[in-house]
C-alpha cells in the first residue's frame, strides 16, 4: 500500500509554532482528510467551514490544503442535500476522455 501523506496545517498559529488548543483537532482533520476519497474530503472541509462562518472557507483552505473553490463547491453539495450526487460512485457518469474507438470513428468523418 502507498505511504499517505498527511497534509500539515497552514493556518497562522500553527505555522508560528505556538501551542493553540485547536492544533490538534487540525491534526485530527489532516489525518480523517487523508483517508478519504475527493468528494468526502470536500464534504468534511465543508462542514467544518459551515461551524466557522464567516471566513470558513479561507481558514479550512489553510489547515486543509484545499482550495477555497472546492470547500464552497462541498456547501453547495450539501445545501442541495447531495441530490445531484451518485450514491454507487466517487464521479458523475459521462465525463472523462472517451473511448479510443469512438475518437476513431469520429476523426473519419472528417
Amino acid at each position: 500500500m502507498a505511504d499517505i501523506t498527511i497534509h500539515q496545517c497552514q493556518c497562522s498559529a500553527c505555522v508560528g509554532g505556538e501551542e493553540h488548543p485547536d492544533r490538534h483537532l487540525h491534526h485530527t482533520i489532516n489525518l480523517l482528510l487523508s483517508r478519504l476519497n475527493e468528494q468526502q474530503r470536500r464534504w468534511l472541509a465543508a462542514l467544518e467551514s459551515q461551524k466557522v462562518g464567516h471566513g470558513g472557507d479561507k481558514l479550512l483552505s489553510e489547515i486543509t490544503g484545499l482550495h477555497p473553490d472546492t470547500i464552497r463547491r462541498g456547501r453547495e453539495e450539501l445545501d442541495a442535500d447531495l441530490q445531484d450526487r451518485p450514491t454507487d460512485r466517487i464521479r458523475k457518469p459521462g465525463g472523462g476522455r472517451p473511448p479510443l474507438s469512438k475518437k476513431i470513428r469520429n476523426s473519419s468523418r472528417r
